[in-house]
């Protein structure tokens, strides 16, 4: 199988030359935004480069606030014929009687890769590649901007035709007309609060009326405004932008929205769909600075292979690098995949080692340092390699949000430089504000550092990110969790001033207990294995949200691991010493001396679930 769909590599001895059984030839051309990766020539390679610099230009010309270019140039695989597209292209679409795909839009967290087959001859043969790559587009977009926005937009572009120094826009989807005809629409005032919750979004039927509407209404408005030189589109957008209720800020920029509805059932019933021109001639596109330059067969092998790995066809990427290290043992794009191959297995272990070696082999690659650091973050939190490889990634690329994000959360995690832990998480969300989970890391950071309410504020507007019930779902949790732990806050400051209280009493008496120690200590329900108590100090204490606390206790001779899902409900006593102030287990209990109890539970990372802890001095 390997034969037929890779290019053979071998070394000749004598030389240390590549050998190449076919002599595909492959070329390079790129600019500040994307590149273009194609085994066809030079001019072909060129005039893809000139057409996304133009789709881009679109969208720079018509909504300048919302144009977001991704934190590294798109690479565009350009496959000159159909063998070599199904080399590269998703597993499930090489099954018979599949459909046949011209072009496919792939995006990561880190990259975001477009397939073409040159050779397509069908209708808006990439209409998939431009869909996606307007939701690229309006990704800063995404925590403010509505689904039925979102998609009309999505539905309006992808039919978009280049042509020689112009830009056709506006083609009309028949598809989704025949279907509207067919249908019962949605009532604007429900299209419009459309979420990640509605079964409009979700049910298949129902959402095809949803997709069908979005792209009409859409398509409406953006000809109205252009006919009449009006501009109501950038005026909901502004409106929305501003947390406006989608309804309202409908109503104050399009008017009666009855009237709108019956203007759009009309527009769908006509036979006349408007279109419009924009003179790409006056793009400031410069193709005298493309750059152009050979690639090497072992390089575009290893471009396929990290493609392959992100397709999910991780055997023939598997095989692929193997052919790459043989020819190029040091191979720094090689390693990557394997590590982006390891990670998705599961295997994190195998995935860091492959990435530390791409690290010590090229010290500048923000990929290898990134996952590196991440990975290593699960299993050794304090080493200061994690801290220095995330550095060097948010050096090389400045806009990569997700390398300011681990860092946040590596400094949260240790308790130490909350400030800019802050200040990294919001610059995370600055480079990608639709990402959901960097929203949540920074309402983490808020609560650590208990500004609760703020960190209340943020999950509430990252609930209208969710785009599936089960991101939903999530960030309702991690709300009622932060009450929870609100009210055990509340709660464990109520307890500290008793035992303040308790304290003042037996300052005199230090011998004597601060708070009797129950016969039967009442521990986490999650905590009934057997019991233990161990005296030593504490050492190596950290907090996560929402309560969780983890520590050691070392002896002379030997040393547990203890948690606490609740921290809160620790039971908290002192013999012999006398704490200054209420005490905090995160920040506290680092290097004091105590008998803790805890039981044994079916966690075997830890020794045990710790119930009660009894400073002693």
């Amino acid at each position: 199988m390997l034969r037929s769909l890779v290019v053979l590599i071998w070394l000749v001895a004598a030389g240390g030359t590549i050998a190449l059984a076919a002599p595909d030839q492959w070329i390079e051309v790129s600019s500040g935004h994307f590149v273009v990766l194609t085994n066809s020539n030079e001019k072909q390679a060129r005039h893809i480069l000139d057409q996304f610099e133009r789709m881009r230009w679109v969208f720079q010309t018509l909504f300048p606030n919302a144009n977001a270019d991704p934190s590294t140039p798109i690479l565009v695989f350009g496959a000159k014929n159909s063998k070599t597209f199904q080399s590269v292209e998703p597993q499930a679409y090489l099954a018979k009687g599949q459909l046949t795909l011209a072009g496919y839009f792939l995006t990561t967290e880190d990259k975001n890769y477009v397939l073409l087959r040159l050779d397509a001859e069908q209708e808006n043969p990439f209409a998939t590649v431009y869909h996606e790559y307007t939701h690229l587009q309006f990704r800063r977009a995404l925590d403010w901007m509505p689904l039925w926005l979102n998609e009309g937009m999505a539905e309006f572009f992808q039919n978009t035709e280049f042509r020689d120094k112009d830009v056709l826009l506006g083609e009309p989807s028949v598809d989704d007309i025949l279907y509207m005809r067919q249908n019962q629409l949605i009532p604007l005032p429900v299209l419009f609060k459309v979420d990640a919750s509605s079964p409009y979004y979700h049910q298949e039927q129902k959402g095809s009326v949803f997709y069908a509407e979005s792209w009409a209404l859409t398509h409406y408005l953006m000809m109205t405004d252009r006919a009449n030189k009006t501009d109501h589109v950038t005026d909901y957008m502004k409106l929305m932008s501003h947390h406006e209720d989608p309804v309202v800020a409908a109503e104050k920029s399009f008017g009666d929205l009855k009237q709108l509805q019956q203007a759009l059932q009309s527009y769908i019933q006509s036979a006349r769909y408007m279109q419009f021109i924009l003179k790409s001639a006056a793009a400031p596109i410069d193709e005298a600075s493309f750059a152009v330059k050979p690639v090497t067969q072992v390089d575009a092998v290893a471009t396929r292979a990290e493609i392959l790995a992100m397709v999910q066809r991780e055997k023939e990427s598997r095989d692929l690098i193997d052919v790459v290290l043989k020819a190029d043992p040091n191979n720094v794009q090689a390693r990557e995949a394997m590590g982006n191959i390891a990670f998705h297995a599961g295997d994190h272990e195998a995935a860091r080692k492959w990435y530390g070696e791409a690290v010590k082999l090229d010290s500048k690659s923000y990929l290898a340092n990134y996952y590196f650091a991440a990975l290593s973050m699960e299993s050794a939190a304090h080493d200061p390699a994690i801290e220095s490889s995330l550095r060097t990634a948010i050096q090389t690329n400045p806009k990569f949000a997700p390398a300011y994000d681990r860092l946040a959360s590596l400094y949260t995690m240790q308790h130490v430089k909350l400030d800019e832990a802050l200040s990294l998480a919001t610059t995370a969300v600055k480079w990608d504000p639709g990402n959901l989970y960097y929203r949540l890391d920074a309402a983490n950071v808020l609560n650590v550092m208990g500004r609760l309410s703020e960190a209340s504020a943020v999950l509430q507007a990252a609930a209208k990110l969710a785009r599936n019930p089960n991101d939903l779902s999530m960030v309702q949790i991690r709300i009622a969790e932060l009450q929870q732990f609100q009210q055990a806050q509340a709660q464990a400051e109520k307890d500290r001033r008793e035992f303040e209280a308790q304290q003042a009493q037996v300052n005199a008496q230090p011998t004597s207990r601060v708070a009797p120690v129950a016969e039967t200590p009442k521990y986490p329900v999650d905590a009934k294995g057997p019991k233990h108590s161990f005296i030593g100090v504490m050492h190596g204490v950290t907090c996560s949200y929402p309560t969780v606390l983890e520590f050691r206790v070392e002896s002379a001779k030997e040393a547990v691991k203890l948690h606490s899902n609740d921290f809160s409900k620790i039971e908290l006593t002192a013999i012999g010493v006398s704490p200054k102030g209420p005490v905090n287990p995160c920040s506290d209990f680092d290097g004091l001396k105590a008998r803790v109890q805890y039981a044994e539970t079916t966690d075997k990372t830890v020794d045990g679930q710790v119930f009660a802890v009894e400073l002693r001095k």
